[in-house]
């Protein structure tokens, strides 16, 4: 799946914006140089200038009682300052709707930004000189207000003239644009954050769904297991209260040992590989009293293998299958046998778990049950493509069944 772009169209996420704003402000919530953003910036700017383009001709009006001088002033005045904040940001605006690459856009934003500042300083100076000597000389000269002291006055000096300067640049980037720019710079990067973020969030949430998912699947194995445990006792009370008291003492030792790994879980589905072959190996013993001598069963985990994390219920649903299906339909005695041991899968170390049986073997069908089914959606839920389940026949008779993952460091 594709990294979502970011849409110059739309809105930016609240996490995204630098600094939240609402109603005038509100060009602060879209990303810096586009359409939105100028549209709603020329907006503001333009209430504000509007504000000072009424003073300014009322206080021209006033002080010439001419109208069409303090409109014309007004006006002037008024597009001077709109060029000046909207010049750069327009042609900053134009580059990055180019769909340049990240570095031509940003070298072509600040060039814009610039470009704007000196053709609005330039238009600046020449609508000032024109009212200067269109409207606001003559019509001094005409009311008498310019005196000859104030035609005597000298011209700053060229310090004077270079602090001006200065402070004109700065007041021409600042409303030009140059503010946006730490917004636009800092844009990118919060929107990767921001993605991220949601990335994790997503995550976590797929993983708490996932595991919701497997407590459900392994909540469908342990009452048929109790269901049938209990129905034998029933029958055993009657017929051999000693074969009956073992198989509740083999019961009490089974749920000791699965009861408690449910609550540890707090809903983590979590497990050691030990843990389980103690599950399968008092759950053996259970059956081994319910069967007599028809069931032996052997167990082969190697100690650096016993911490190692180990998806749980799966290895007792293999179990009991062999179990079910492979010694119990079968006259004579049966065996089960598992064993674990290292290997290498999809390139990685991996942990292989194998359940064998001398069984009467796989069946049409057999390999397609639903407690196998849960076995494959927890292995797709927990490790993608990571892992597998393995049923095939042995050449000898029965069935083997392999769980193998990825190993995870204890």
């Amino acid at each position: 799946m594709s990294t979502p772009s970011l849409r110059l169209d739309q809105s930016l996420p609240s996490d995204v914006v630098s600094q939240n704003a609402g109603g005038l402000m509100s060009y602060r919530n879209f990303p810096a140089f586009s359409l939105p953003w100028l549209r709603r910036r020329c907006a503001l700017f333009g209430v504000v200038f509007g504000l000072f383009f009424v003073l300014i001709t009322l206080s021209m009006l006033l002080a010439t009682k001419d109208i069409k001088l303090a409109l014309t002033l007004g006006g002037l005045t008024f597009l001077a300052f709109m060029l000046m904040s909207s010049g750069g940001p327009a042609l900053a605006t134009w580059v990055r709707h180019r769909g340049w690459s990240q570095r031509r856009e940003r070298i072509g934003v600040v060039l814009g930004l610039l470009l704007g500042v000196a053709v609005s300083y330039v238009m600046d100076g020449t609508v000032s000189r024109r009212i200067e000597l269109e409207y606001i000389k003559p019509g001094l000269e005409s009311s008498g207000l310019l005196t000859a002291d104030m035609r005597k006055l000298r011209k700053p000096s060229p310090g004077l003239r270079a602090v001006n300067l200065v402070l004109l640049c700065g007041i021409y980037t600042m409303l030009g644009g140059g503010l946006a720019l730490r917004g636009y710079f800092g844009e990118t990067r919060r929107w990767q954050e921001f993605l991220r973020a949601q990335e994790l969030a997503d995550l976590r949430q797929r993983q708490q769904s996932a595991e919701l998912r497997l407590g459900v699947l392994q909540a469908q194995i342990e009452p048929h297991f109790l269901f049938n445990t209990l129905a034998s006792l029933r029958a055993l009370v009657r017929q051999d209260a000693g074969r009956a008291e073992a198989t509740i003492d083999a019961l009490v030792d089974h749920l000791r040992a699965t009861i408690p790994k449910f609550r540890e879980s707090d809903g983590n589905f979590q497990s050691t590989l030990g843990q389980q072959f103690e599950i399968c190996r008092s759950y053996l013993a259970l059956m081994q009293v319910r069967m007599g001598k028809r069931l032996s069963f052997s167990l082969d985990l190697p100690e650096s293998l016993a911490t190692l994390p180990f998806p749980p219920l799966m290895l007792i649903s293999l179990v009991e299958n062999a179990v079910k299906h492979g010694v119990e339909p079968k006259p004579g005695p049966g065996h089960i046998g598992l064993r674990a041991l290292r290997t290498q899968f999809a390139g990685v170390d991996a942990i292989r778990v194998e359940v064998s049986d001398n069984g009467r073997g796989l069946r049409e069908g057999g390999s397609s049950g639903i407690g196998l089914a849960n076995i494959r959606a927890q292995l797709q839920a927990r490790f993608q493509t990571s892992a597998e389940l393995e049923i095939f026949g042995l050449a000898e008779g029965g069935t083997r069944a392999a769980i193998t993952i990825p190993e995870v460091p204890a």
